[in-house]
């Protein structure tokens, strides 16, 4: 007797009817609707997702009864007087009870006022004719004067056929909108599901200050037989998937079905409109103490030689960034890419809250181990690297968040595809685009800061390092064989470069040396972070009284006198 199994529930051929059978597109596999229903439209058999209908995806991700239709009333026409096309917008109508392929208007999640669009699949493969463009246009136009986020969930097969270079001017229509709404300082976020292709990939999908996808969507410009057929040949497993476009530098996430809404709320929130920075006055804040451990520690450490800090800091057992951004911040989230060719995981960044405070966070990241260290490269970033970080800080700037960079590299990568990349370039546009930044920039140097490399994530308001941080020019190694031409004198050129934190501080190169209470190991890990965090919180006290012009001039003036 045929069966299915389920959570060890068995379901006969006699049943079938009454429980309402589906098979999954995906592992062919007979499921039980409603319990696909129940989770989210995911095959429990084999993980793969279905297409969601408009109205399922609303009652998903939206408050009950919170969503007030747009636009409706528009109506579709024929401007190439294509013959059939009217017959097939009426039969899509008909079988779908939509008026067209996208479906706009104002929503909550959470209690958080959204435009929200939908793209459906069943109607003509929600390809964008003049109607898609020209709802999308004015959902954002309305968003933008409202001042409210847009939320779109992407779904297309491309451009309408039917409707030739109209179809077209919609992808240039639909990006003019959210330009406006990207300047007047609203956050937008596309959704990518499956698949996501053609015109609208190069167009409102890839536009998004945060760009998320569902697992295993296909998502490209030309789909994938288009490609086969122009290259003759066959594309690798995996091509075009949303798990690819992460690798490579487009989809900031991607997140499970499950966890969607909660994910929106949470990004909604950090983008909550401001004014000022958070308060964190209090008598709570008075004074840091440290434990009377640590204090112990700290007394009993001896000062070590600055041969002996560069050793300590190259220790992989060191405090990395990604403990420090653990340890100090809330509702950590982190965003992937540089939008133009990789990920690089040298480098990890994100938004995150500081008691309630959002703040961009990025840091170097060198790895635990040495399977861990080559995955991060070392702690040596790429020019996507640098990119990725440039592209989180313009987005802080865009809402007004402080940055905060937790550095920690012997250097940038020097391989050849790093030249090839334009090394060179990623490091001095930071430093261009980082002075000139109109929100408070917080450098923290927590191990190595390895030359320009270092320098490309440290251009800050203030600078402050670790008491056993090194910050130099190159490595020691390095400067013995340029200069003395002989790399074993790296231990005395460690001594005369002046590359520790007092020798820095003594040359006002850092404002403030963070104490590491007898070594930056996991037993130190909480009073180092609480320390750091007691003084962020200062920090942004002090910087949040300047206008975003000053912070950017007190910058300047601050490297200026150097």
């Amino acid at each position: 007797m045929a069966s299915i199994l389920k959570k060890k529930k068995f379901i006969t051929v006699k049943d079938k009817e009454a429980a309402d059978i589906i098979v999954c597109p995906a592992c062919k596999k007979e499921l039980v609707k409603s319990e696909v229903v129940a989770n989210k439209y995911v095959c429990y058999a084999c993980g793969s997702y279905f297409r969601v209908r408009t109205g399922n995806r609303i009652k998903m991700v939206a408050d009950q009864k919170s969503f007030e239709p747009w636009f409706d009333e528009m109506e579709s026409k024929n401007p190439l007087d294509f013959s059939g096309y009217g017959e097939k917008i009426a039969a899509a109508q008909e079988k779908t009870g939509l008026h067209e392929a996208v479906t706009v208007g104002r929503a909550k999640i959470y209690g958080e006022s959204v435009v929200l669009g939908i793209c459906d699949a069943r109607f003509l493969m929600s390809s964008m004719g003049h109607v898609v463009g020209e709802k999308i246009a004015s959902a954002v136009e309305r968003a933008t004067e409202e001042r409210l986020p847009v939320i779109l969930f992407c779904c297309s097969g491309g451009a309408r056929m039917q409707e030739g270079i109209i179809s077209l001017m919609q992808m240039a229509k639909t990006s003019a909108a959210l330009k406006k709404h990207s300047d007047a300082g609203l956050l937008y976020i596309p959704v990518l599901t499956d698949p996501t292709t053609g015109g609208v990939t190069a167009s409102f999908a890839m536009l998004g200050d945060i760009i998320l996808a569902e697992p295993g969507a296909l998502i490209g410009f030309a789909g994938p037989r288009v490609i086969e057929q122009t290259i003759g040949q066959k594309l690798p497993e995996g091509f075009q998937r949303a798990e690819f476009q992460l690798e490579h530098g487009f989809v900031d996430a991607i997140v499970e079905r499950k966890d969607l809404k909660k994910t929106l709320y949470k990004i909604l929130k950090m983008h909550r409109p401001i004014e000022g920075y958070a308060n964190f006055n209090n008598e709570a804040d008075s004074k840091f103490v440290p434990s009377e451990l640590m204090r112990e520690r700290s007394v009993k450490s001896q000062m070590l030689s600055a041969w002996e800090k560069v050793k300590a800091v190259r220790d992989t057992r060191r405090l990395a960034s990604v403990d420090y951004m653990d340890e100090i911040f809330d509702d950590f989230m982190e965003l992937h890419g540089d939008r133009l060719f990789r990920d690089d995981p040298a480098v990890v960044g994100g938004i995150a809250a500081l008691d309630g405070q959002p703040v961009t966070v990025i840091g170097v990241h060198k790895g635990r181990d040495l399977k861990d260290c080559m995955r991060h490269n070392y702690g040596m970033p790429s020019p996507e690297g640098y990119r990725k970080a440039l592209r989180l800080m313009k987005e802080a700037e865009k809402f007004n968040r402080p940055v905060i960079c937790f550095v920690n590299t012997s250097g940038a990568f020097c391989g050849m595809e790093a030249e090839e990349g334009g090394q060179g370039e990623a490091i001095a546009r930071n430093l261009y685009e980082m002075s000139g930044l109109t929100v408070p920039v917080l450098c923290l140097m927590i191990g190595e800061g390895g030359s320009g490399g270092a320098l490309a994530l440290a251009v800050g308001n203030e600078v402050w390092m670790m008491e056993n941080a090194t910050y130099s020019i190159l490595s020691p190694e390095g400067f013995a064989s340029i200069l003395w031409k002989d790399g074993k004198r790296a231990k005395e050129a460690a001594e005369v470069m002046k590359i520790t934190a007092q020798d820095l501080y003594r040359l006002h190169v850092v404002e403030k040396i963070i104490p590491e209470y007898g070594g930056a190991n996991q037993e130190a890990l909480h009073d180092i972070a609480m320390f750091m965090k007691f003084h962020m919180r200062k920090f942004l006290q002090k910087y949040s009284k300047m206008e975003r012009d000053e912070l950017a001039k007190s910058r300047y003036e601050r490297f200026r006198s150097f």
